[in-house]
């Protein structure tokens, strides 16, 4: 019979990607959850990770079983939660998986009302890039994701769990101020033909290419921010940036791409009976991403 508290290991070791780094997240050592994993194999009766120099990986058989293990693992967290709530014990903590800009513009607010509002529970934040953090949530490692969606990508699978939309974050064309298109109010893509772009998502731009039959020519990739608003600045190209990114930004012009209205969408994910403290969370998200609006 395989046992809870060793799937729970099995799906550490899955997220962290090693075992070294799953001991440390989990105060063990490195042996001792070796050997949870060796009892595990054994209970399964086939090798689950393949171990290597440079980490772990997922046998096919440790594939099938960490997806249900994150299913259980979640449903043991939620029922700890329950009693705690039951025992009138506040949650120690909120972890929340986010990814940058997320972190810079819809949660200081959050964070600050939430501090005030549960002041036992301690706030903790997980930098993640998009698509990732949806098994996280589903084992309850995280209790709450923030995540977005680019034009032209497929969401993730839900995976049984709740996806609230937070924001339309409307895409805006940033140049140079020196730009001959920064004297328009509003600028076409073939007016930017000749140019360089830097681009974050190389799919919305191959979008914006297939409706308007202009092939952009993306000099630079990156999904910092603060490096495209730089390289933009410096006359090296132009970029499609939400307006969450672009607003306040000085020596950038910021303008409309004509025949375009492009969102990046963010998300709330969490699991479907959230705990209180949570719910508090998603409905102050809520209404900052409302603001924002």
């Amino acid at each position: 019979m395989l046992v809870a508290e060793r799937l729970r290991v099995l799906v550490e070791v899955a997220h962290a990607g090693s075992i070294a780094t799953a001991a440390r997240n989990m105060g063990f050592t490195a042996s001792a959850l070796s050997q949870q994993l060796a009892r595990l194999e054994r209970e399964a009766g086939c090798a689950l990770v393949e171990r290597r120099a440079t980490g772990t990986s997922l046998t096919e058989a440790g594939r099938v079983l960490v997806r249900h293990g994150e299913t259980i693992v979640g449903e043991l967290r939620e029922a700890e939660q329950a009693l705690a709530a039951l025992r009138n014990r506040p949650p120690a903590d909120l972890v929340v998986g986010t990814f940058a800009t997320a972190g810079q513009v819809l949660l200081p607010p959050v964070v600050g009302e939430f501090r005030r509002a549960h002041p036992q529970t301690r706030l903790r934040l997980a930098d993640l890039e998009p698509p990732d953090g949806y098994d996280r949530v589903v084992s309850g490692e995280l209790d709450l994701l923030i995540t977005h969606r680019y034009p032209g990508r497929e969401l993730p699978p839900a995976r049984g769990l709740t996806r609230v939309p937070l924001l339309a974050d409307r895409l805006r064309l940033v140049l140079s101020p020196r730009h001959p298109a920064a004297r328009k109010t509003e600028v076409a893509l073939v007016d930017l033909a000749g140019d360089d772009w830097i681009s974050a998502d190389r799919p919305c731009l191959d979008l914006l290419a297939a409706q308007d039959g202009v092939e952009p020519r993306i000099a630079y990739e990156t999904r910092d921010y603060a490096a495209i608003l730089a390289l933009v600045r410096a006359g090296l190209g132009v970029a499609l940036v939400p307006a969450s990114v672009a607003r306040g930004a000085g020596g950038i012009v910021v303008r409309d791409l004509a025949g375009s209205a492009l969102d990046r969408e963010i998300y709330a994910v969490h699991r479907p009976r959230p705990a209180a403290h949570v719910s508090a969370a998603i409905g102050l998200l809520t209404r900052v991403a409302s603001r924002l609006s």
